[in-house]
């Protein structure tokens, strides 16, 4: 291992309540009908594909970018008022990778204004070498593109690198790239299938460098 590449909601900061709490306000608000579980199901995708496939199959009608920037106002309102801390451990890891001198990534689907206010708000933010967003890459997660392009800009093969990812279609995004995954079981993340992950841990303090 030569790189390190983190996902960040529900790894970095339990923040898929918070995607779940607005989400279902506005598919509510726009006459959707969730079905038990069918927001899980999204769970490490790009909010743009989510709603875009969240209007086809509920044939409903609202214009997907003005959703997306009321969503977007609306979560990061709720993390600038929340006193929110890193999900444990992960302070440590990231020391821990600094001192072992291996590059550190972060590939997260989420926009990058909600990243920066993540990381800006936890004091993390020079930790990492290199943040890409899903908004920067052709096809977000279950594709392979972000994390493909995260190794790309560390400069490292994706034989090299291991991903930390907590969502069914952020494993299959790292396992397409070729790397090892770590899939990181968050209850706050719903019902996530990591049995494609190449092991499975419940405490981020279990992954010793």
């Amino acid at each position: 291992m030569k790189a390190f590449i983190f996902d960040m909601d529900g790894v970095i900061i339990n923040s898929e309540p918070l995607h779940f709490a607005v989400e279902a306000e506005l598919a509510k608000e726009n006459g959707i009908i969730l079905k038990e579980g069918e927001l899980e199901s999204y769970v490490g995708t790009r909010a743009d594909e989510m709603w875009s496939s969240l209007k086809a199959a509920h044939q409903a009608d609202f214009d997907v970018d003005t959703l997306l920037k009321e969503a977007n106002e609306k979560k990061l309102a709720y993390l600038h008022d929340a006193n929110m801390e890193p999900i444990d451990g992960i302070r440590e890891l990231l020391e821990q990778l600094k001192e072992k001198g291996y590059k550190i990534g972060l590939g997260s689907s989420s926009t990058v204004a909600f990243i920066d206010a993540v990381l800006t708000a936890f004091s993390i933010k020079d930790q990492f070498d290199v943040v890409l967003s899903g908004e920067q890459v052709a096809k977000g997660k279950p594709a392979p593109d972000i994390y493909l392009a995260v190794a790309d800009r560390l400069g490292v093969s994706p034989q090299n690198c291991t991903v930390l990812e907590d969502a069914a279609h952020g494993v299959q995004a790292g396992k397409e790239a070729g790397m090892t995954v770590i899939g990181y079981v968050n209850p706050y993340s719903g019902n996530q299938d990591l049995s494609k992950a190449d092991l499975r841990i419940e405490d981020i303090a279990a992954i010793t460098i």
